[in-house]
């Protein structure tokens, strides 16, 4: 069972979430808060300023990528992007493919044949960090055209927070992606998506299809900045200057994300979905399948649902028997489904809401992308979400269940349990698999 001071909390929390989703529903009822600008996070949520230099092993910083919306993207850099490419005999040691999980673990810690950290930070900042001709304006870092970077694997993130609330620039939500970037030495894209009830759905999930669009965009832009090289384009010379110098728009701003163009393969690109945000993940895998080479060079190849936010009309036994549970209790979530859905579509086997409801559009199951579905021991939603794993099993994807025991609704991404031992293991698991299909081909992890 969860510890004293976890049900504690989840008192608190529970009563703190319903007081907002209650003024949220009069306040919406009253004034009709819709807004199609919108907001991506709440002014009395705790935001972590944006860092975009490697203090602690990742630069970020933030993007608003839609100027008729409040969507904005906070990229994570891991350091490691600044490293240069190894050859591919190096890129993986033979050991990695017999390891147990817990030597797996315990890889992702301190080389001790390696240089000092201190000598090992200095040295990459002298040859691929943040030194005079690799500052941004604003100080960060900025790739350098001189070298040849190290490309990484794109994660979109969707965070959690029942619709409501979250933003990709929380604390919580910093912290966890800073974690999940350094674990799967993948670059993240957090998306703030539009919040409800100001954006009811289908808003946060046409962000999401967005965001993978814009990835698109900026893969191309990359690769046309790339051709330009030194030429002459209607009788003007192009200098190739650097990756952000060349495209740029009306008002003479680059249209290239830099540290995109640099270090950023779109061609490995994972969903990864908290709570909701699990959802939304699902919905933009589902567009991804349709839209098919119309998304190239962006190709998802797996996704992860972090305890989704299933319901359904029939509800399931763990639905009965856990519906008073811990942080996200069932008569909470209700509340937040009915400031998500539009009114006249309030139906708990919406497709938004149950993925396995009979009016589902979309591809066949059995197109979807490997999809590994974490769930936890004292969280109503866990069978809803189990099922939909053993379905998409049933046609031949590989779809796996890590349950965690005496776990709750969001145990490794909420703030108070961020930094448990449970919380750690959970995003090294998460690692473990999705490096079978971001591993460069010939170089996989076996699992």
């Amino acid at each position: 069972m969860p510890g004293v001071a976890v049900k504690l909390y989840s008192v608190f929390f529970k009563l703190l979430l319903k007081h907002r989703l209650q003024n949220l529903i009069s306040i919406s009822a009253a004034d009709g808060l819709s807004d199609s600008f919108g907001v991506s996070t709440r002014s009395d949520e705790s935001v972590a300023a944006a860092n975009p230099s490697f203090t602690d092993g990742v630069a970020t910083k933030d993007i608003h990528i839609d100027p008729m919306t409040s969507l904005t993207v906070r990229i994570f850099l891991p350091e490691s992007a600044l490293s240069p490419p190894e050859p591919d005999s190096l890129r993986h040691k033979d050991n990695f493919h017999h390891q147990t999980r817990s030597d797996r673990r315990h890889s992702y810690g301190p080389n001790h044949n390696s240089p000092a950290p201190a000598e090992r930070n200095e040295s990459r900042r002298n040859s691929y960090g943040c030194n005079n001709e690799n500052l941004e304006p604003y100080g960060g870092y900025a790739p350098s055209a001189k070298r040849n970077s190290r490309k990484l694997p794109v994660m979109l993130q969707f965070h959690g927070g029942g619709w409501v609330s979250g933003s990709s620039d929380s604390a919580a939500n910093d912290f966890f992606c800073r974690r999940i970037a350094k674990v799967c030495d993948v670059i993240v894209l957090a998306v703030g998506y539009r919040l409800a009830p100001e954006n009811r759905y289908p808003a946060a999930f046409e962000d999401g299809v967005k965001v993978l669009n814009w990835l698109g965009k900026q893969a191309n832009l990359a690769e046309c900045c790339k051709s330009l090289g030194n030429r002459r384009v209607n009788g003007v010379e192009v200098k190739k200057l650097n990756v952000q110098g060349q495209i740029v728009d009306a008002f003479g701003a680059s249209m290239v994300e830099p540290w995109l163009a640099a270090h950023a393969d779109p061609s490995r690109c994972v969903l990864l979905g908290v709570s909701c945000g699990g959802n939304i993940a699902d919905y933009v895998a589902r567009k991804a399948v349709e839209a098919g080479k119309l998304l190239e060079p962006v190709k998802v190849v797996a996704q992860v649902l972090m305890y989704p936010f299933f319901i359904g009309n029939n509800p399931t036994q763990s639905e009965i028997k856990l519906a008073n549970s811990y942080f996200y209790d069932k008569p909470v979530s209700v509340l937040a489904w009915k400031l998500f859905l539009p009114e006249k579509e309030f139906d708990f086997d919406h497709p938004a809401a149950n993925p396995l409801a009979h009016n589902r559009s979309g591809p066949p199951l059995k197109l979807m992308p490997p999809t590994l579905t974490v769930v936890a021991e004292h969280d109503w939603m866990r069978d809803r979400a189990i099922a939909y794993s053993e379905e998409l099993r049933k046609v031949n994807v590989d779809s796996p269940v890590l349950e965690y025991k005496d776990a709750v609704h969001e145990f490794a991404t909420l703030d108070m349990l961020l930094k448990t031992p449970q919380a750690q293991a959970c995003a090294e698991d998460i690692a473990i698999w999705v490096k079978k299909y971001i591993s460069i081909r010939g170089h996989e992890f076996s699992y």
